[in-house]
């Protein structure tokens, strides 16, 4: 049977939903997923850096401690990595939900969630899973027609 005949001959039942709910989700653009993609992955990391900070971008006291005890870096000192980390949580989200920069926004934030998971949290591997497929998502495909990179590209 084809597809047509098949949704025919079971009317208005529950393939019939499916199919419905299936043709639907097809016609929304690949764009408005990736719009949506970009803002759930950013507001995590932007979230994260405004408790770190209090004003617009002056590091609390807290900040620095949890960098030096409980974030400590083998590598880095923990003071420059209090200040890259909460400035790269406030910059490339702002990049992403604008749809500039984004592929290497995205790489960004993907590098920080390996830091994470790596030396930080190693028992998190379920969030920073789904955060790594929404990055490595955006790099692979861009951010979609709605953004400022698919704009100014149109533009060249």
């Amino acid at each position: 049977m084809t597809d047509t005949r098949l949704t025919q001959a079971q009317g208005s039942g529950p393939a019939a939903l499916v199919s419905s709910l299936i043709a639907l989700a097809e016609r929304v653009p690949a764009s408005v997923y990736a719009l949506a993609m970009r803002a759930a992955i950013a507001s995590v990391f932007f979230l994260s850096g405004r408790t770190k900070v209090e004003g617009f971008l002056t590091l609390k006291s807290s900040t620095f401690y949890l960098f030096e005890h409980e974030y400590a870096l083998p590598v880095i000192s923990s003071s420059l990595a209090a200040h890259l980390a909460t400035y790269a949580e406030h910059l490339f989200p702002a990049l992403l939900v604008i749809g500039l920069a984004s592929r290497f926004s995205a790489a960004a934030l993907l590098t920080m969630t390996l830091v994470i998971q790596i030396f930080v949290y190693p028992g998190a591997w379920s969030t920073h899973l789904l955060w790594a497929s929404i990055l490595l998502y955006l790099i692979a495909r861009g951010p979609g027609a709605l953004s400022l990179d698919h704009a100014i590209a149109r533009r060249m």
